[in-house]
């Protein structure tokens, strides 16, 4: 067999792995994967920004947006994490090199849906990939820190309810197996699952299919959100997305006659709701969206990247309006875990879109999605580094238990190979809807 030994292994390479992988100790051996190449990861497309806690007098309205968004289904404990937590990850991101941007010398701040006011740092409308990219530069500068793209995770290997590492799949088409100390998920969410999707295809909620086989617990898996304002097209493949804060800037929904129909920065779901009344209203596939009102300036500077974009599709935002649609768009349920991350399968962690510590509650606040990644990856590194100090290891290290095992999910998983990638999609879509009926 072909095997890999770590300390730790995180799953996924956006956002919250490589955030994660920043804050494990030099000393730790770090193994990151992904299933496509390094860049192709939801982070990287996120345009609207990353909220911050502005000052003390900002926690009670921050915290209320929150969970007026999430339709009090929040756990409030996590959200007060993330708040608080959130003008010191800020921080970090600026000593990476983060460029947000200013204003007369200052951080500048949006508003986006729902938001009682501006609290949202970005960089232009790319925010995702400026804070991304740069964590992908100070990962690749640690000599502890491998990346490994084009691997797939096809299974746990695990015993007793303690998580060993993983069965993987090279690019290649053969079989790793890779035994980790601690093993985090940062895999993203379930956007491959969908014909309409702003996310890349091949992020098909493997993890939440291999967590249920092995049942770990998940949490709220129907809670799913769709943005209501992805750019109309008759091609296939992923939408574009036009971010919540052109509407927050001040831009306008209009019907088939050319009239208003709604308020433009509700939150999402309810956003999504009357934009789908006027489409079947209209008998029309889109509504449209006059960004002209913001005027060129702010949409050459603020939202460059929608702007060239829309042009290649014949679009000029300056100028004409364009055609929008509601497309799935996050993840708010997953991997059920606690404020540290931990899933209930021991040396197990889940980070980012794959997990659920219920900081989004039934509808992601805008722009809270970068934030709550962040906060609860590096509180993930951060228990592992507790466990570790304290020798907290449920199961020494043994090689030969890890290969009987990988053995014998070997067998299992080349019986089915064929068809698994299918069988798990099937899985993820036939839980989401029975939580849905139960429901």
């Amino acid at each position: 067999m072909e095997k890999i030994q770590t300390d730790a292994l995180i799953v996924g390479t956006g956002a919250s792995g490589l955030f994660a992988a920043l804050h494990l100790p030099l000393d730790m051996q770090v193994l990151m994967i992904t299933k496509d190449e390094i860049k192709h990861s939801d982070s990287y497309l996120a345009q609207g920004g990353i909220c911050v806690l502005r000052d003390e007098n900002d926690y009670d309205s921050f915290m209320e947006d929150t969970l007026k968004a999430g339709h009090y289904e929040n756990r409030r404990e996590s959200v007060d994490i993330m708040i608080r937590s959130s003008r010191e990850v800020i921080e970090e991101l600026l000593e990476y090199g983060v460029e947000f941007a200013t204003k007369d010398g200052k951080l500048d701040y949006t508003r986006e849906g729902c938001h009682s006011k501006a609290r949202i740092l970005f960089h232009e409308d790319v925010t995702g990939k400026e804070i991304t990219s740069k964590l992908l530069q100070a990962v690749q500068k640690r000599s502890n820190i491998r990346i490994l793209d084009h691997v797939t995770m096809l299974d746990f290997i695990e015993k007793d309810n303690c998580c060993l590492g993983i069965i993987a799949r090279t690019e290649e088409g053969k079989h790793l197996g890779i035994e980790a100390g601690q093993t985090i998920l940062a895999s993203g969410g379930i956007g491959g699952l969908y014909q309409h999707s702003t996310n890349y295809p091949h992020l098909t909620g493997d993890a939440l299919a291999i967590a249920m086989r092995h049942g770990v617990e998940l949490e709220h898996i129907d809670y799913i959100q769709i943005h209501p304002t992805t750019l109309y097209s008759t091609r296939p493949g992923r939408r574009f997305l036009i971010s919540e804060s052109v509407r927050g800037e001040g831009a306008k929904l209009y019907n088939a006659k050319g009239e208003r129909f709604a308020n433009e920065v509700l939150p999402r779901d309810l956003m999504t709701a009357a934009i789908r009344r006027q489409m079947e209203e209209d008998g029309k596939p889109y509504v449209w969206l006059d960004m002209t009102v913001l005027g060129e300036k702010v949409i050459l500077n603020h939202f460059p990247h929608i702007y060239e974009r829309c042009l290649g599709e014949g679009y000029d935002v300056t100028k004409d309006w364009i055609p929008v649609v509601p497309a799935q768009h996050y993840f708010m349920g997953g991997i059920r875990v606690n404020s540290d991350s931990k899933t209930t399968m021991d040396r197990l962690f889940a980070v980012g879109e794959t997990s659920c510590n219920g900081v989004h509650g039934a509808n992601r606040l805008a722009s809270n999605s970068l934030l709550e990644s962040l906060v609860f990856a590096k509180r993930a590194a951060g228990k592992i580094q507790e466990e570790r100090s304290q020798k907290i290891f449920l199961q020494e290290r043994d090689s030969s238990v890890f290969e009987a095992l990988y053995q014998k999910a070997e067998r299992c998983i080349s019986s089915q190979e064929e068809s698994l990638a299918e069988t798990y999609k099937r899985e993820v879509l036939c839980e989401i809807e029975r939580e849905r009926q139960a429901k």
